[in-house]
């Protein structure tokens, strides 16, 4: 089964666990609206993914619904695969599954699970939904993993569709193509702030880029930010795209260029609690 038409562009709706279900239904129908053919979204300790999947999918008519980091600590696998094999059965060509393993601060502190070795985890995660016994008869559905480092890069080839890392510079889409080699998927998600205003744009870049730094510091100095470390103007540029929607879609054409199928826009206000309207219509007179 080929994996959803997700298009060259899309929207991350990170923050979105923050509005209520009638604007997230409102919001989700507006980016099908604009144009957008996907809808990314995470899970962290907001709405559990699988129903927010199908709010979503109830709420669009063709747009393309990824969990981009539905967790792999929150359901049994047995589980997954039941809810997946249904949304393929029921919305055909609308869902994708991507699966991460989360951050042990949320497994430990939040769940209250025993945070296991990555790789081995998503490996024995994956065997497990591979057997599962029960749910619609769907051969094989698409997932992608949330990969960041080589060993689950090379894992998501292998094992998935292909990879969906989030946060990453374009040094990180050029590496992570030469490791999946030419054929899995490569569906990466860009920080972007859209805001003329340069000061503005840089204080709301740095204090993002210094909340993404901890997890990504050691793959960043292997990319050649030796001073990652410090949070450098270089760095945080790197990592969240700042200025109008031209500066925004020259960052997506350097993805492209990298080697990305696809780049999912996670677009970074001041009220993070509020959809980003005005700048998803700006992006997509812009990108689409």
């Amino acid at each position: 089964m080929s994996a959803p038409d997700l298009g060259r562009v899309g929207i991350w709706a990170g923050e979105m666990d923050r509005c209520p279900a009638p604007v997230l239904r409102r919001a989700a129908a507006l980016i099908e609206d604009l144009g957008y053919p996907a809808l990314w979204f995470p899970e962290t300790t907001g709405r559990e993914a699988m129903a927010q999947a199908a709010l979503l999918l109830s709420a669009t008519r063709q747009t393309v619904i990824a969990t981009g980091t539905a967790s792999v600590y929150a359901r049994d696998a047995v589980t997954t695969a039941a809810a997946q094999r249904t949304f393929v059965e029921a919305f055909p060509g609308r869902f994708l599954l991507g699966l991460g393993i989360s951050h042990p601060a949320l497994v430990t502190g939040v769940r209250g699970h025993r945070f296991g070795p990555p790789l081995a985890t998503m490996r024995r995660y994956l065997d497990a939904m591979d057997a599962a016994p029960f749910g619609p008869p769907i051969l094989a559905p698409p997932r992608v993993l949330a990969a960041l480092g080589p060993r689950m890069l090379r894992l998501a080839a292998e094992r998935a569709r292909g990879a969906h890392p989030l946060g990453m510079p374009v040094e990180h889409t050029r590496h992570a193509r030469s490791l999946l080699g030419p054929r899995p998927l490569l569906a990466v998600t860009q920080l972007v702030v859209v805001d003329p205003s340069r000061s503005r744009a840089a204080e709301l870049a740095r204090t993002h880029a210094a909340a993404a730094l901890p997890n990504r510091l050691t793959l960043l100095r292997g990319l050649g930010f030796h001073n990652a470390g410090a949070l450098d103007d270089r760095l945080v540029e790197a990592l969240v795209a700042t200025g109008g929607p031209e500066d925004i879609a020259r960052r997506v054409g350097e993805h492209l260029d990298a080697g990305a199928d696809h780049v999912s826009l996670h677009v970074l206000t001041a009220t993070p609690d509020q959809p980003p309207l005005r700048q998803w219509e700006e992006l997509a007179a812009q990108l689409l």
